[in-house]
């Protein structure tokens, strides 16, 4: 932690502001919103930026934006915004995160999960329109929200995807939680949609140890969002509810660590970035394997995490006893795994020669993780619509994610690729 961010949160201290509201939380409002408009100028004040600041450089926006306690808390409220219900129905994406797709259950809701495409790993938009078309003609009416997600911080084709969402009248709320700092044509992910999504849990760009944010349109939306984030409390001077609200908000201790990090966002997106180009210079003569890189010039990804595909005919060490073991120990993270299973084998799982290259990285110290399982190969949605091409099962069954945060220096990223090559069987 910087002596930056300490200085915002003792201030929160020495204030008395340790509350889910407060000067950090309205600077950090204000820094966000300096960043996903293009005012980066705007970073680091002390007073959240004005409703009518001067526009972005590049592309003039006035978004809003509304700190809340986590990227899920995020898209529960852009879809209650949205109309969405019991009975009703959202398009999501498969390959992602399960924060993508729970909000939706959580509203007594059905996903509609829509499959990628093979250049962005995101939305195939052919895909989402023939969905669209197919829910209409099966039920009668237009699913209620798109959710497109910038997988691993790549953009999705927004342009398509929201032509696409026009043409039907459904909002779209971008998960862009992966995406912070990432653009398409230059402009930043979660301004094209209705709401745009962004995350601060520990592992994403930037942190506010845990916390998220979410991209309004105006402040009309703000204030809603804003309302349903604080119980949905009306304005008496005793408490009285009118409509069912969460306990959403940022506090203005996580807020500071927020304010702090901002300093250093661009910093971070600069590291990611580089790391990419260096794993892939390391990587270029190791037949089989393959860093994903933007498909064009219109996407620019943050690289949030940095992944490989591995071609199933490489042989890994140890190949001949993957799954052999059910783990027990933490996976994923620090909270690592609370229900046990008995058998170590799913129907849909990465290929042998992926699960023995993590088991060798890990015995040399390196945490790499599978890709992210699609959703509509999940358990718990088996009996969601789903449209598949076969894209995303494909790559999960290939695909690894690499370190890429900015502790990750030049001489570790040259030690996990080394251990990668040891690790082949040639």
């Amino acid at each position: 932690m910087s002596g930056k961010e300490q200085d915002f949160i003792k201030e929160a201290f020495d204030t008395n502001w340790v509350a889910p509201l407060g000067p950090n939380v309205n600077g950090f409002e204000g820094d966000l919103k300096g960043f996903v408009n293009g005012m980066a100028d705007q970073v680091g004040h002390d007073a959240p930026v004005s409703h009518d600041a001067p526009v972005g450089h590049d592309i003039g926006l006035d978004r809003e934006v509304v700190a809340l306690a986590s990227g899920t808390a995020a898209v529960h409220l852009g879809l209650i915004d949205c109309g969405v219900g019991p009975g009703d129905e959202v398009i999501v994406q498969s390959f992602t995160f399960c924060a993508s797709s729970h909000p939706i259950t959580y509203l007594g809701a059905t996903p509609v999960f829509v499959d990628s495409e093979k250049d962005s790993w995101n939305m195939d938009p052919d895909l989402l329109d023939e969905a669209i078309k197919d829910r209409i003609a099966k039920t009668g009416k237009a699913p209620k929200a798109i959710i497109p997600v910038a997988l691993y911080g790549m953009p999705y084709q927004i342009d398509r995807i929201m032509e696409i969402a026009g043409r039907y009248g459904i909002p779209v709320v971008e998960d862009a939680a992966e995406g912070f700092g990432s653009r398409f044509d230059g402009q930043v992910l979660g301004t094209f949609g209705k709401f745009g999504v962004l995350s601060f849990n520990g592992n994403k760009m930037i942190t506010t140890s845990g916390g998220g944010a979410l991209i309004c349109a105006d402040q009309e939306a703000k204030n809603k969002i804003m309302w349903y984030a604080t119980q949905a409390r009306e304005a008496y001077p005793y408490y009285q509810h009118e409509a069912i609200g969460y306990n959403y908000r940022l506090s203005n201790v996580c807020a500071g660590i927020g304010r702090g990090q901002m300093l250093v966002l661009d910093e971070h997106i600069a590291h990611h970035k580089h790391i990419k180009d260096l794993y892939k210079e390391l990587l270029k003569d190791v037949p089989g394997i393959e860093v994903h890189d933007n498909p064009s010039s219109r996407y620019d990804s943050n690289f949030w995490l940095n992944t490989i595909t591995i071609n199933p005919s490489i042989r890994i060490q140890g190949q001949e006893n993957a799954y052999k073991t059910v783990v027990k120990g933490a996976v994923g993270g620090a909270a690592g795994v609370v229900h046990a299973v008995d058998n170590p084998r799913t129907e849909c799982e990465p290929n042998d020669n992926v699960e023995a290259l993590r088991v060798f990285l890990d015995k040399a110290g390196i945490e790499a993780r599978p890709l992210w399982k699609p959703m509509h190969k999940q358990p718990v949605y088996k009996d969601a619509p789903a449209y598949v091409n076969g894209v995303s099962e494909a790559l999960f069954k290939v695909g690894m994610c690499l370190p890429s945060g900015p502790l990750v220096s030049d001489e570790d990223v040259r030690y996990i690729v080394e251990s990668i090559k040891s690790a082949i069987v040639q």
